[in-house]
């Protein structure tokens, strides 16, 4: 069996459009949490409540506020990750591949887990992984698909124009000053 080459300048173009919806997961939690914190605002203007009661709804309203916060960072912060990372892995050799294979969802799930990992979660590091190795995107896993990039002759070519003729031996000396060499 031949080896698919693939173009040393990777894929040409603009990425597809993302095709996955927000972390449902997360953004699941972060609306649980501002729910929580709605409930407990209401619970708080409530003027029978007093002393412990009072503190422990504030404490818990303050809890709640925090995690919808947090969690909204976090959604903000790996939808800018994974537009980065999904426009850096549709310019890679393999994007001429995937496209080809129609991989695009594909793609898309590596993105997240490996963002996700990025973020800190040890599953999705996993997940990522073995995404990674299904994507090609090690030389091990291009090797298992079959696949090989090919080379660059322009680039090969321009460096070899770029290095020139061998200097000569008169090109090659230095000159020294002799006062430094003596003292």
């Amino acid at each position: 069996m031949s080896m698919t080459r693939l173009p040393a300048g990777g894929r040409v173009g603009e990425p597809p459009r993302w095709p996955l919806r927000e972390d449902v997961v997360t953004a699941a939690k972060r609306d649980m949490a501002r729910r929580q914190a709605d409930e407990l605002e209401l619970q708080l203007m409530d003027p029978d409540l007093t002393g412990r009661q009072r503190s422990a709804a504030q404490r818990k309203l303050d809890a709640a506020q925090s995690a919808a916060t947090i969690l909204d960072k976090q959604l903000e912060a790996q939808a800018a990750l994974e537009g980065e990372l999904w426009t850096d892995l549709w310019a890679t050799p393999q994007a001429a591949a995937w496209e080809r294979l129609g991989w695009t969802r594909e793609v898309a799930q590596y993105v997240r887990w490996k963002v996700q990992a990025e973020l800190g979660d040890l599953d999705a590091s996993k997940e990522a992984r073995q995404l990674a190795d299904r994507l090609g995107l090690s030389p091990l896993a291009m090797l298992r698909l079959r696949w090989e990039v090919a080379p660059d002759e322009v680039a090969e070519q321009r460096q070899e124009r770029g290095r020139g003729a061998p200097k000569s031996a008169r090109q090659r000396l230095k000159v020294v000053d002799p006062g430094a060499a003596s003292g």
